[in-house]
């Protein structure tokens, strides 16, 4: 496990599994009754996902926060379930993290495809969120540019072919590297062996090739214009300017179609999809100066 010092790991149950979370436990973070305000950190889906993606970030706000960062059902130490996983498995499953560990409305700060899947989870239940910060946050079939029309998508729904790539091609080291080097970093040089370590071992969790799969196919693709309009929950969006497929371009038009939630758009200079990882400590610095903005 890759956790920083001073966090432990916890679960609850979930209608679709065991779902695994860190948080703080004893010294230097933990606080005996704590009632302080949450900030739950959502990990975003790849190859080797899991909240490690948000490790380097999380622990700059355990002394102000309760920090929970949870492995998402079919990813890191969560459960597994064989199955294909569709896009209102994942809405459900944050809202239902959300229930079960947060006692007010909540700051969730989630990446990538996570993020799209929280705004929809927001609209659904806006009583559980009190806003929202999200880094590249697209369903990836939005303003004519589907995911689902790209050569990876279609190659992983030919039978056996998808789990023979996957075990060969994505759940190694040679693999693991590549994707992080070539389409998930802008600077392939801030790719060190943790990152990949970490990624790794989630890639080789038993069954870890289900969500995976499901997220290459496109089954959880969707367009996020088609709901962006119904937030009302304050949003600040991050967007690396060289984040592969979905640009900042895409952001500022979502932040366009509702000014009344989407109060911040930012773009991030020389970073790919996980800005959180290639420069945590902008990233947590940035997260400092959006959240009093959205707060007033």
């Amino acid at each position: 496990m890759f956790l920083p010092p001073g966090f432990g790991e916890r679960s609850i149950q979930t209608k679709m599994g065991r779902m695994v979370y860190y948080t703080a436990q004893g010294e230097p973070w933990e606080v005996p009754n704590d009632t302080r305000e949450t900030l739950v950190f959502l990990h975003g889906f790849g190859g080797g996902s899991s909240a490690y993606e948000w490790s380097k970030v999380y622990p700059a706000f355990a002394a102000d926060y309760r920090v929970f960062a949870p492995d998402l059902i079919g990813w890191g130490r969560s459960e597994h379930p064989v199955r294909n996983y569709q896009v209102d498995d994942y809405i459900k499953t944050i809202i239902e993290f959300i229930e079960q560990t947060c006692t007010g409305p909540t700051t969730v700060i989630a990446s990538a495809l996570t993020a799209a899947f929280t705004i929809r989870a927001a609209i659904e239940r806006p009583e559980l969120f009190k806003s929202l910060i999200l880094t590249t946050a697209a369903g990836l079939a939005e303003f004519g540019r589907d995911y689902r029309s790209s050569l990876a998508a279609k190659v992983v729904t030919i039978p056996l072919l998808d789990r023979l790539l996957y075990s060969t091609g994505v759940a190694t080291e040679f693999g693991i590297r590549n994707f992080l080097e070539q389409r998930q970093f802008a600077d392939p040089e801030r790719v060190y062996p943790e990152i990949v370590k970490a990624y790794l071992q989630s890639a080789q969790q038993p069954n870890a090739e289900y969500a995976a799969l499901s997220f290459v196919r496109g089954d959880l693709t969707f367009d996020l214009s088609q709901y962006v309009t119904k937030l009302t929950i304050p949003t600040a969006l991050i967007w690396g300017r060289r984040a592969e497929f979905t640009g900042p371009e895409i952001g500022r038009r979502l932040a366009e179609m509702n000014p009344q939630a989407i109060r911040i758009f930012y773009q991030f200079e020389d970073v790919g999809l996980t800005p959180q990882l290639e420069l945590p400590a902008v990233t947590i610095g940035l997260i400092q100066k959006f959240l009093p903005q959205l707060h007033q």
